[in-house]
């Protein structure tokens, strides 16, 4: 008895179950501890928890695979009857050592995660005998808890950052949604759709979408219909680095037409000015090398159209420099050069801007970027290069969270150390704020 209570405690069964007997399967190559649920306990849904009345005695014993005692595999076996559930019919009694329809113990699982986050996928394979695509069903399960579980990730959200980033060739997209307090990824949806985005808001609610204050994005349409729909309360910003890619873009499309009519006129001396004139043009002053400075020049030259795009585009980007809410007057005396320049790509792109005055307002007054949430994104790329093999994108998303949101998974029996309190109580300070 004394040698069952050990084996308990290792494989977290105190308190739950009753161990039988602990044989060693020499075809499995493995030690199999057989147990049983506490008969004065009541038999509950495996779905749902719900307490139901028992409806046969299931298809005989089933095995999962717990953590390894030193060099051997451990293995829990039980007899498995069913419960006919008011809900979801005959389903499989829950049992507490593992989750419903997993084939591996609770302690398994919770190491499958901490590993996953903190370790190498060649690692965590190796050391718990596994394949990669299995601790991609296992974090999956393990995040899917979670989130039923209500582990109020969306508790006091007030400024969201909304961006899409790719994971597959032909045009496969996820949704990120990242929280601007404090820079974790709070969900995560598939496809670049208002569908996707509307999911995101159900799981957030009516009254957490009527929380939200400020959302920063790239200018997307799908983006912006959606949160003028679902946050009623919510100011647009897009964010500074798109809005000055117009621009940029608008300067490009200058150049290129100059060069073809040059081309096509045979300016050989317009097409010498314009030849490798494109960076010269399009980057920044102060990173302009010398013979870009020269090229520079000889545009403002020869090139009067061509330049005073460029000084437009330079005139814009200083209005995202430091500054107060002056900058608003100075944006929309901009859009009004830009208008009469008489320079076809300047004057659309002042025209697509009109279509976003007040969401550039919003963010010249508040200062929100989608900085933080590109930075994410970054992170998220390296996360999709790590989760090849994987099968499904649901097992991608689950370790997207796993990494960058909120949830810390914890290796079982452990405590968390005195800095993980400190930096979770670090986290929700910044939360709160």
């Amino acid at each position: 008895m004394q040698g069952y209570s050990v084996w308990r405690r290792a494989l977290g069964l105190t308190g739950q179950a009753v161990i039988e007997r602990v044989e060693f399967d020499e075809d499995a190559d493995e030690a199999v501890v057989s147990v049983r649920l506490y008969r004065s306990e009541p038999l509950r849904c495996g779905r749902c928890g719900v307490v139901a009345p028992g409806y046969d005695r299931g298809e005989g014993p089933r095995r999962w695979r717990a953590l390894d005692l030193g060099p051997v595999r451990v293995s829990i076996e039980a007899t498995m009857p069913r419960v006919r559930c008011p809900e979801h019919g005959p389903t499989v009694v829950a049992v507490p050592w593992a989750r419903h329809q997993a084939r591996h113990t609770r302690y398994f699982d919770e190491t499958v995660a901490w590993l996953a986050r903190h370790c190498a996928k060649s690692m965590v394979a190796m050391m718990l005998r596994v394949a990669w695509e299995t601790v991609g069903s296992i974090i999956t399960r393990v995040m899917a808890e979670v989130d039923g579980l209500g582990e109020d990730r969306f508790a006091d959200v007030r400024r969201i950052g909304i961006d899409e980033v790719s994971y597959q060739r032909g045009h496969k997209y996820l949704v990120v949604v990242v929280d601007h307090a404090n820079g974790r990824l709070l969900w995560v949806g598939k496809g670049r759709t208002k569908k996707t985005l509307g999911a995101f808001f159900d799981a957030l609610g009516e009254e957490g979408c009527r929380r939200i204050a400020l959302v920063s994005a790239d200018g997307a349409d799908w983006i912006a219909d959606m949160v003028g729909l679902r946050c009623p309360n919510a100011e647009q910003c897009v964010d500074p680095f798109h809005v000055v890619s117009w621009v940029v873009t608008a300067v490009d499309m200058v150049r290129r037409r100059k060069v073809g009519e040059a081309r096509r006129g045979g300016d050989n001396k317009m097409l010498t000015t314009l030849s490798e004139s494109r960076w010269a043009v399009l980057k920044n002053p102060d990173r302009l090398n010398p013979q870009q400075r020269t090229k520079l020049t000889e545009i403002q030259k020869e090139n009067n159209e061509l330049y005073r795009a460029y000084l437009l585009k330079e005139q814009f980007r200083q209005i995202f420099t430091a500054g107060g809410e002056e900058r608003i007057e100075i944006f929309d005396e901009w859009m009004v050069w830009a208008s009469h320049s008489r320079i076809p790509e300047i004057v659309e792109a002042a025209r697509k801007m009109r279509r976003f005055r007040d969401d550039i307002a919003n963010t010249l007054t508040h200062g929100l970027t989608n900085a933080i949430v590109e930075g994410l994104n970054s992170r998220v790329r390296l996360i999709i290069n790590i989760a090849r093999g994987f099968r499904s994108v649901e097992a991608l998303m689950a370790l997207m969270q796993l990494h960058l949101g909120i949830y810390q998974p914890q290796l079982p029996g452990r405590k968390p150390t005195p800095r993980q309190r400190q930096a979770r109580a670090r986290l929700a300070v910044l939360t709160a704020a």
